[in-house]
């Protein structure tokens, strides 16, 4: 049943009991019947009247609330449509009321959603505006005339937060690339004379478009200043050379070099301007001091030839070294040869070097091999011998792993430059070869003159006796004797022949007798007698005889190098 027509129905039942109540009033006044007959039509009347007024204002309430839910209705389709939201759907049964007023609200929020959205698209338009002038990049392509979706907004957002983020780095490297330019100027003393230089040094950073073309002009910038700079540096330190080398030549004193000290560092322009008076000074006076200068660059040619391992056929091939006539053309000549000799050296620098250590430790073996073949040695004290026993054999080891170490890398070079590797005028490793035979032939040679010295002592000794000899105290061959000294039996030895002999543990030298013998032409032999007892001779003797131990090998072994 429809709410007006409760209403109604509500109405009537009061009115009659209204009606009814009149009635008993009227009748208790006594009012006449036909009058209360007038009186009830009247009152029926008023009460039709009015009750016609309350339906027709239910029906003007229930029209408006129909048409204000069909215009909710719509405008709410409207809204779900642009906002991108599902429609809006009442749940259950209502009333046309709550209805309208459900719809109304509904409305009212679709309304402030579709508010907020346009006005943070409005907000994100004008980020992204700013940034894009920023950046000289495009703007974000978006409708604004329609009201952008939750997946839009979000995906808007993500892009003005990476313009942000694009614009801190690209700013951030234009002031570190600004600053890197204004110190290469100020190294330079250039001051900025085109409008984009102006506009990095001169304005606002905040000013400055912060474009790939611009960040990308800005390096192309800051690379030409760091060349001008380099090659600047690389102008000021071959002056810095030039001079060194002029002092060097010409002997300048100290004070005067101290004069200088101030542009000797740095690569500004009144640098550079002052070093290249102080070379032009040096070498008006080089020009005056012609025979100096010359003198000065053979000495320094004679070094390079020494650590290029020239031969002699090399170094007088370079026939203005030998020249007495001190002219320009002749310091010209040696200035060349210098410069080439210096870069010869620095491009093999490493060879060299391992030639080099190679000679080192080829004249520290042959020293020491010099040493292991001296009786002399034995005689050390503090344990010399041993240690250089121990770096003799050490370079024994060394020496053939830096030869095929050389051998390797000269190889390699020579496959490189198609030519020899050539020390002191022949190949390196025929060098070495040579100089390994030679120490071997040396030995040889050495070896056969101590076995002819030995054997024409054996045979002098077995033909007159052997001289005598006063034994030397050793402390590592003779054994300390507390208080007391060892007799010989001189009764013994008194009975001894002239051309008595005593064969040592070691064997080969023959010990004359301690007693005195008559000459060969003198008188008739004596009868030959040993020392009293079977005592071995004393340690001390065995060292007597220095010939003796090389003969027959050395108690420390000699050892030998591997041909």
């Amino acid at each position: 049943m429809r709410r007006s027509e409760v209403l109604a129905e509500e109405s009537i039942v009061c009115l009659q009991k209204a009606l009814n109540h009149l009635r008993e009033i009227w009748e208790l006044i006594g009012i006449p019947e036909d009058q209360r007959l007038q009186r009830t039509e009247v009152v029926k009347k008023h009460i039709k009247d009015l009750l016609d007024m309350m339906i027709a204002e239910e029906e003007s309430l229930k029209e408006r609330l129909i048409k204000s839910i069909s215009i909710c209705q719509k405008e709410l389709n409207t809204l779900c449509s642009e906002l991108h939201v599902e429609p809006f759907q009442e749940e259950g049964e209502t009333t046309i009321l709550q209805l309208e007023k459900d719809l109304r609200t509904q409305v009212e929020l679709m309304r402030k959603q579709k508010k907020e959205r346009k006005q943070e698209l409005k907000l994100l338009q004008e980020q992204d505006q700013e940034l894009c002038e920023i950046l000289c990049l495009p703007h974000y392509d978006v409708d604004s005339s329609s009201v952008p979706s939750l997946e839009e907004l979000s995906q808007f957002r993500q892009h003005v937060a990476t313009l942000r983020e694009t614009k801190a780095s690209r700013r951030d490297e234009f002031v570190n690339i600004k600053r890197q330019i204004i110190l290469c100027m100020e190294e330079l003393d250039h001051t900025p004379d085109t409008s984009f230089e102006r506009d990095v040094v001169c304005e606002d950073e905040d000013a400055f478009c912060l474009s790939l073309e611009n960040i990308a002009t800005l390096q192309k910038l800051l690379r030409q200043l760091e060349m001008r700079k380099s090659q600047n540096e690389a102008v000021c330190e071959g002056l810095r050379a030039q001079i060194r080398e002029l002092w060097d030549r010409l002997q300048i004193p100290a004070e005067e070099r101290e004069a200088v000290a101030t542009v000797m560092t740095g690569s500004k322009a009144k640098v550079r301007k002052a070093l290249q008076l102080e070379v032009d000074r040096l070498e008006e006076l080089k020009m005056q001091n012609m025979k100096k200068v010359i003198e000065a660059i053979r000495v320094e040619l004679a070094q390079y030839w020494d650590q290029c391992f020239y031969s002699q056929e090399q170094r007088q091939a370079f026939a203005p070294y030998y020249a007495e006539d001190y002219t320009e053309n002749l310091l010209q000549l040696h200035d060349a040869e210098i410069v080439r000799l210096r870069n010869y050296y620095e491009v093999h620098k490493e060879l060299f070097e391992g030639v080099q250590k190679w000679e080192e430790s080829w004249r520290l073996f042959l020293e020491f091999e010099r040493k292991a073949s001296d009786p002399s040695r034995f005689t050390n004290r503090g344990g010399n011998l041993l240690k250089e026993e121990k770096q003799r054999a050490k370079l024994q080891k060394i020496l053939p792993k830096l030869e095929e170490e050389l051998k390797a890398r000269i190889e390699m070079w020579e496959q490189e430059h198609s030519q020899a590797f050539v020390v002191n005028g022949q190949k390196f490793m025929e060098y070495v070869t040579e100089q390994w035979e030679m120490h071997r032939m040396e030995k040889e040679r050495a070896k056969q003159e101590r076995q002819l010295k030995n054997k024409k002592q054996t045979e002098t000794e077995m033909l007159y006796g052997s001289a005598p000899r006063t034994p030397s105290k050793r402390r590592g061959l003779v054994p300390n004797t507390p208080g007391k000294v060892r007799k010989l039996n001189t009764t013994t030895m008194s009975n001894a022949t002239a051309n008595s002999s005593i064969r040592p543990v070691f064997g080969g030298t023959i010990y004359r007798s301690p007693v005195s013998r008559l000459p060969p032409s003198g008188s008739k032999p004596v009868v030959t007698s040993t020392c009293s007892g079977k005592k071995t001779p004393r340690a001390g003797r065995h060292g007597a005889n220095k010939e003796n131990l090389e003969l027959n090998g050395s108690i420390l072994s000699e050892g030998s190098v591997p041909l």
